[in-house]
């Protein structure tokens, strides 16, 4: 859990906590605050780290709520300091209040990644017959809206006219953007990455993907594990036990048996202090909403405290591949140099095409080239053709005319041979995407690119697999891809249900894991 350390309450808090254990200690080994101050010290201590607990507890005797844990601490209080147990009362109050402030701190934890996805929502949209922003929420289904290069879709809809590439990754995780045309649908909180388009809204802002996400993320604090649910239904009738037996404690000795006051005053406040559940109530929420914090920090979203408290009984977990076992960013793997291109000619002629391209793919060919040492050739004239790949022309290799894209496109341009499509079908086997590159006469060479995956996946579903739960890996990918993955990690078992040919054995594996 993180602690507000900049937090000058906090600061405080953990300060006088020093003090007052510092003061308790003292007093253990005999040393201690002279009268008439030492009520006086240790008073100001409670009182300016404890006023509203305390104050909570007068208003819980007015009221007579008896299950109230101020009350507790309020009794708690008044007695220690007429046995004149000064530091035990200030100790007692401190502690209460940090575990409080603790749990605080552990709900805004869990809260932080869910107030960062907020606030990268589109709060308007501009709509194209108004001709100025709008608020979403007052945007009805069929309203054409327009959204330009670089901002988010703002609602679900689908595209009317224009042409772009959206970045899906906040909504399905994959890390390669789509290409999208007119009728094509769209999220809202996706990114329009290069064009500009006007799109027809199918939902309200209420109903998107995006807004479910979040609301249903909000609702977490009412998913209370049933350990929560226990100890607060338990409290309520424990601690007003635990008042009437402390009182029949002091009661029952001092006025029917004439036994010394002070003496089972004391005891009767032990019983309390001991007995009553102030750290059993304490202590849940804060393991609870300390860990959903923690793995909020790491990236982790846990809806609640029964969905954490589940986690202990699982025997399968589904991992998301994209950017859980893979990093989520393209990486040339693969470079096949072909018709007598050299490794240097073949990735800087394309790099100096692609440097033009805010395509992810393109961008990743760039970094492999500059990588190596080869700087990207200049270029001019650089075109796009969307869905297909890009041509330029190269001013270094004689003016040659660049072809960048897929292979049906190099086919519209160049004569391909049996060589080309063999490569391109084994990348393709492997769950790896091919850049066919043409300059000159023929393909000068093919580029393989990859979700790069990260180095520790492997160890960490070893260490899964060890706790006896097993892994499976959930993708929205081609089943080439999801396949290479599996291998590469070593998980058996992923789900094809987003598929157009789903294998029965693996989709009835996959089902029947999550079951058990």
């Amino acid at each position: 859990m993180k602690l507000p350390l900049n937090d000058k309450k906090f600061v405080f808090l953990l300060f006088a906590i020093t003090i007052v254990v510092a003061l308790e200690v003292l007093s253990i080994i005999g040393i201690h605050i002279p009268m008439p101050y030492a009520p006086f010290v240790f008073a100001i201590f409670i009182l300016g780290i404890g006023y509203n607990v305390l104050w909570n507890g007068v208003k819980a005797i007015f009221k007579l709520k008896f299950s109230n844990i101020n009350l507790l601490m309020l009794i708690a209080v008044i007695g220690a300091f007429y046995l004149k147990e000064f530091p035990e009362a200030a100790v007692l109050v401190v502690l209460f209040v940090l575990g409080e402030r603790l749990e605080e701190i552990g709900i805004a934890n869990s809260k932080s990644a869910l107030d960062e996805l907020v606030s990268k929502a589109p709060k308007t949209a501009f709509v194209k017959a108004e001709n100025k922003n709008v608020p979403i929420d007052k945007i009805a289904v069929g309203t054409i809206i327009q959204v330009k290069a670089g901002e988010m879709i703002p609602l679900d809809g689908k595209i009317i006219s224009g042409e772009t590439i959206v970045d899906e990754a906040a909504i399905t995780g994959e890390p390669i953007p789509k290409d999208k045309h007119t009728g094509d649908n769209l999220f809202a909180g996706t990114l329009n990455k290069n064009g500009f388009i006007e799109m027809e809204t199918t939902k309200l802002s209420v109903d998107t993907t995006f807004s479910k996400i979040i609301r249903l993320t909000f609702e977490a604090q009412g998913n209370k594990s049933e350990t929560q649910k226990f100890i607060q239904k338990f409290s309520k009738y424990y601690t007003p036990s635990i008042i009437a037996m402390a009182i029949l404690v002091f009661v029952i000795p001092v006025f029917a048996m004439q036994l010394d006051f002070d003496h089972w005053l004391q005891q009767a406040i032990t019983l309390l202090v001991i007995a009553c559940p102030c750290a059993l109530v304490i202590s849940t929420p804060v393991a609870i909403y300390a860990a959903i914090g923690n793995a909020s920090a790491k990236g982790a979203l846990i809806k609640g405290g029964k969905y954490l408290e589940a986690l202990a009984s699982i025997k399968a977990i589904a991992l998301d591949k994209t950017r859980t076992i893979t990093f989520g960013n393209p990486i040339v793997s693969d470079i096949f140099p072909l018709n007598g291109t050299s490794r240097e000619e073949l990735l800087a002629c394309t790099a100096g095409a692609e440097i033009f391209s805010e395509h992810p793919l393109a961008q990743a060919i760039v970094d492999a080239s500059k990588k190596e040492g080869f700087e990207p050739h200049k270029t001019e004239g650089f075109k796009s053709i969307m869905g297909k790949g890009a041509t330029a022309k190269c001013l270094v290799c004689e003016d040659e005319t660049i072809y960048v894209g897929k292979l049906d496109f190099i086919k519209e341009h160049q004569h391909t041979d049996k060589e080309t499509e063999k490569i391109v079908e084994q990348l393709s086997s492997q769950g790896k995407t091919s850049v066919v590159v043409s300059f000159g006469d023929g393909v000068a060479g093919i580029i393989g690119l990859m979700d790069e995956i990260k180095p520790d996946s492997a160890a960490a579903l070893k260490e899964i697999e060890v706790m006896n739960i097993e892994p499976v890996m959930l993708t929205g990918d081609s089943e080439k891809a999801a396949n290479y993955v599996a291998e590469q990690v070593g998980i058996k078992k992923y789900s094809e249900i987003c598929y157009p040919k789903t294998k029965p054995t693996k989709s009835k594996n996959f089902y029947s894991s999550i079951n058990s």
